[in-house]
């Protein structure tokens, strides 16, 4: 071959591998990555932040997509990281209604199988994949897990009667409410925004169903706080962001409690939060939309 062939030949041989190059570079940059955080303002943060925050913090609320298995994933992650770092803290779920708490103190206690639990108690359809393991590191370690929920058939009936009707349930029943009466207050933008929704038909007592469940989780945090090491609560995102939901009635206990949110969100790109979720949260946690769902 001559030498100017030969030297084409190579020039596209190296060009052609150039090109491979970056174009493996650019799959590498744009592959999908398991979650993205971001602190109030937006800017990116880190897990040990988080976790640092959380040691320090008097509640945790964890504001999750109920299916989404990343979120789960590091759930777990950061109660064996606070615990790793010498902190105890106090679990508790919107998944687990108060009427179960002495099920979920059984189990706890090795009293019970998996079996029996699931017999014995209100579970939803994919506590053994995405809540489960919460329950069973809070028992492998010895702390509590608290069930925080409103049991739904007082929310439903909230939902039917508006908060006014829980003063004709007995008093066994109100052991598993707050305080009556419960304050709600229709002007903060979660709960008004639920008054357009079902078409507008679900009038006050929509948010007034809500609001039950909230105030009924802040109730068993606020009565389950511990001197040393926080409370670290799991529940869907709309109960705890932009401090409305659950964050709204711990401060109506105790002003001065310090609350860490995490709140969650999905979308395609995940190289900054959308605007209209920053700020919602102290940390912004960002999974893909592709995630694949648990239920």
């Amino acid at each position: 071959m001559k030498p100017s062939l030969l030297l084409c030949f190579l020039t596209l041989l190296s060009s052609a591998g150039f090109g491979q190059n970056r174009a493996i570079n650019k799959a590498l940059a744009d592959s999908p990555r398991a979650y993205a955080l971001f602190d109030a303002v937006g800017k990116p943060a880190q897990w040990n932040t988080l976790v640092e925050a959380a040691a320090n913090a008097d509640v945790v609320l964890f504001g999750e997509y109920h299916d989404d298995p990343i979120m789960h994933w590091l759930q777990t992650e950061l109660v064996r990281d606070l615990i790793s770092t010498g902190v105890r803290p106090v679990l508790g779920a919107e998944m687990l209604e108060a009427d179960d708490q002495l099920v979920v103190n059984e189990f706890l206690a090795g009293l019970m199988s998996n079996e029996k639990l699931k017999a014995a108690a209100n579970l939803w359809p994919n506590h053994f994949t995405d809540y489960h393991p919460l329950l069973e590191i809070a028992k492998e370690n010895g702390l509590p897990f608290v069930a925080t929920n409103v049991p739904r058939r007082y929310a439903s009936y909230v939902y039917q009667n508006g908060l006014a009707g829980l003063q004709d349930l007995s008093p066994e029943a109100q052991t598993y409410l707050p305080p009556l009466p419960i304050a709600f207050d229709i002007t903060l933008p979660g709960y008004n925004a639920m008054l357009s929704m079902g078409g507008g038909h679900g009038g006050e007592t929509l948010p007034m169903a809500q609001a039950i469940k909230d105030a009924t989780m802040a109730h068993f945090i606020l009565s389950n706080l511990q001197e040393q090491g926080p409370f670290v609560h799991f529940n869907g995102a709309y109960h705890s962001q932009d401090g409305e939901g659950i964050g709204w009635y711990l401060s109506q206990g105790q002003p001065e409690i310090d609350i860490v949110t995490i709140h969650a969100h999905m979308q395609s790109d995940m190289s900054s939060p959308h605007e209209s979720e920053v700020g919602r949260g102290d940390f912004l946690l960002v999974t893909h939309e592709r995630m694949t769902r648990t239920h």
